[in-house]
């Protein structure tokens, strides 16, 4: 039966499942959830600072925005897009910005607000503040994921700013996606503005490091947790989930420490090798369209349910929230978590590593770069 023309456009204007609105998310509680959960538990031991609860569990601003894009076929795709800026008391809002197809306002609320908290942590004058597009950058060119971060930094522009909030790279965004926002965002105001991101490339003004921050950080973190728990990072049996800026470096350097990363897992493989993975050859090769999937020789490719059951001393999970979950956490076999993603453990996992006696290193802390 052949299909009339009004149809076919119909279900060639169909939204592909990227630009579905993110209310259409079916997990129920979601990062928010577990962010307003984690304020309940932690509640009971603030004392008189208890009075700031409420305001704790209320983002100061929310937007959302629609970013048309006009494609390289010539179509127009929609995103939906998000700033949130949970709380400004210390200062301008901080924090990254991801691209990622599952993104939702949910999880941006709950990252703007571990934001805030982590900024608090380490004594910086910020306040927590995140953003994110549901898009999968893999299915777009440059010249198109350009034309998304240009719009959406025009439709949120009118809350960021180096006084107000400061947005920087996360998940899929980097030095580039940073060298847009900041001309876009100087074009859009009559003014050179490199100090409106973090992250920018050097050429703009960039910081030496600021790739490997975080990474650093959580290495820095696993060197204490490791000396406060009795345990020799030589020899130290490491296993770490994500392969970016986060779980990459930190792979680099406790390799270089002289600990044993023995699995690595990204979203296309979960490699293992017993006597230790050759960290500096695959992650000198590793481009993250491809994965570890094109490294299958480096090691033993395991189903991605077995790398939680390791026998591990430091498991880091460095990709993106909800990774330890009830499900499990009582599989887990190291002595050390570092949360190098952002809310990566749920708090039921978090109840269950406790009764094990596993030491969990919080994100807010452990990812603070």
């Amino acid at each position: 039966m052949s299909t009339s023309a009004p149809m076919q456009e119909e279900i060639m204007n169909q939204p592909s499942q990227h630009e579905l609105p993110s209310y259409l998310n079916p997990n129920e509680l979601g990062p928010w959830g577990i962010y307003l959960e984690q304020v309940e538990r932690v509640t009971p031991y603030l004392g008189k600072l208890g009075k700031w609860v409420e305001t704790l569990k209320r983002p100061k601003r929310i937007l959302t925005v629609d970013v048309p894009v006009e494609l390289d076929n010539g179509t127009i795709a929609h995103f939906e897009g998000y700033r949130v800026q949970h709380n400004l008391s210390r200062g301008p809002g901080k924090g990254g910005v991801r691209y990622h197809q599952d993104v939702t306002l949910s999880e941006v609320m709950a990252l703007s607000a571990w934001m805030s908290v982590k900024c608090a942590a380490v004594n910086v004058p910020f306040g927590g503040a995140k953003g994110g597009i549901r898009i999968d950058p893999r299915q777009y060119s440059e010249r198109e994921l350009e034309r998304v971060t240009r719009r959406y930094i025009t439709e949120i522009g009118m809350i960021i700013g180096p006084d107000k909030d400061i947005p920087a790279p996360d998940v899929n965004t980097n030095a580039q996606t940073m060298a847009w926002m900041v001309d876009t965002y100087s074009m859009n105001t009559g003014q050179l503005s490199t100090g409106v991101v973090t992250g920018k490339p050097l050429s703009l003004g960039g910081s030496l490091g600021r790739v490997e921050a975080t990474g650093r950080g959580v290495f820095t973190v696993g060197v204490e947790a490791a000396k406060d728990a009795g345990l020799d990072l030589q020899g130290a049996r490491v296993i770490v989930q994500g392969c970016g800026n986060v779980g990459g470096i930190a792979a680099k350097l406790f390799h270089e420490a002289g600990a044993k990363v023995i699995a690595l897992q990204d979203h296309t493989a979960t490699l293992y090798q017993d006597q230790g993975l050759d960290i500096p050859t695959i992650l000198s090769q590793y481009h993250a369209k491809d994965g570890l999937a094109a490294h299958a020789q480096a090691g033993e490719c395991l189903q991605a349910d077995e790398f939680w059951a390791l026998d591990c001393d430091i498991l880091i999970p460095a990709a993106l929230e909800n990774q330890i979950t009830a499900t499990n956490a009582d599989k887990i076999r190291a002595k050390i978590v570092i949360e190098g993603a952002n809310g990566p453990t749920t708090p039921e996992a978090d109840d269950i590593l406790t009764q094990n006696g596993i030491t969990v290193v919080p994100d807010v802390i452990a990812n603070a770069g």
